[in-house]
């Protein structure tokens, strides 16, 4: 579809949104959704965002899919899952579904416009013209809650690229042990 194309290529969504306990910028599913629209518009295609609930192992997994359609009738898919937390300190039953809700269909959105949502040149303060080091340093020590979401995430992503984006978002933001990378890799295969 050309249309898809041209607007993966068109679309800028920054990361206007700043989390102050965690120190990091992220853009959230609306943002995505208000960058969209003008496009959508100017290149005569439909966007349409839908949930399910689906129960897998012991746990509910809400799964986004985003469907992008041309004037011809022509579509393009892409899903995502978010795991719904058994408790969430200050959120009931149905605000736990509302985020994990946004959260799947951002990263399906994320998946059909090629959005990516690791650091970038553009979003990082300036530096030093010191030369790169082989090793990062600046990386956040992975807990067990953290791998699960994302071996979780890896046995949900459906294809080979979505298998590669969890593994690239892995390693780029967490400092995995060695059996920590070694069983994700095996999972995005």
């Amino acid at each position: 579809m050309k249309e898809l194309i041209t607007i993966q290529s068109e679309l800028k969504a920054p990361k206007n949104q700043r989390n102050s306990f965690g120190n990091y910028n992220y853009r959230s599913c609306e943002d995505v959704l208000e960058a969209l629209k003008p496009l959508l518009a100017k290149h005569e295609c439909l966007l349409n965002i839908s949930d399910t609930i689906e129960y897998i192992g012991v746990r509910f997994y809400v799964k986004a899919t985003a469907t992008i359609t041309n004037a011809k009738g022509l579509q393009v898919t892409s899903t995502a899952y978010a795991r719904e937390e058994e408790i969430k300190k200050g959120m009931d039953g149905s605000q736990i579904t509302g985020s994990s809700s946004s959260y799947a269909r951002k990263y399906a959105l994320n998946g059909l416009f090629l959005i990516d949502d690791t650091k970038d040149a553009d979003t990082m303060p300036p530096t030093s013209h010191e030369p790169k080091k082989d090793v990062k340093t600046d990386l956040k020590p992975c807990d067990m809650a953290t791998f699960d979401k994302m071996t979780g995430a890896a046995k949900m992503a459906t294809d080979a690229k979505g298998k590669q984006a969890v593994l690239d978002r892995a390693v780029n933001n967490y400092s995995l042990s060695p059996e920590q990378l070694a069983l994700l890799t095996s999972l995005c295969k």
